[in-house]
């Protein structure tokens, strides 16, 4: 018994670039993720900009609750792209979904009263197009 059960990449049938493409984002997610756990304020007041006056602890503790969360989704995504293909569409559709959502909440439902937008707000919204181009060729049948 394994804590991965065998590949099923053998039967992947989109194309290959989408599941390197799934990696990158996975790399992506860890990175911050690491970030936000690790680095003291969690990233928010150095690289986010966002003033920690208020109440920094309830801040920097969501920051590294949310750098958790990444980890485990980045981590779930390059083990998919690596070993589990098939899973590739349903991951970059999860992954347009979250970045669909991020987008909108940052930039209109609930963008902030400063006008100051961390990093974040930014990849969200160039993310887009890339994973909706390879969610589309993860979809298309490669010739046998």
């Amino acid at each position: 018994m394994s804590l991965l059960p065998p590949s099923t990449n053998d039967s992947y049938r989109g194309n290959v670039w989408a599941a390197h493409f799934l990696l990158l984002l996975g790399i992506g997610w860890v990175i911050p993720g690491l970030i936000h756990v690790f680095l003291p304020d969690g990233g928010a007041g150095t690289i986010a900009g966002i003033d920690l006056r208020g109440n920094a602890s309830a801040l920097i503790g969501a920051f590294a609750w949310a750098g958790a969360t990444q980890i485990a989704h980045g981590l779930t995504m390059i083990a998919v792209a690596a070993r589990y293909r098939p899973l590739v569409p349903l991951l970059l559709a999860v992954s347009l979904i979250e970045r669909g959502l991020l987008t909108l909440t940052g930039w209109i439902t609930k963008a902030p009263a400063t006008g100051h937008h961390p990093p974040e707000h930014y990849s969200s919204a160039l993310l887009i197009a890339p994973i909706l181009l390879f969610l589309w060729l993860s979809l298309r049948q490669r010739a046998s």
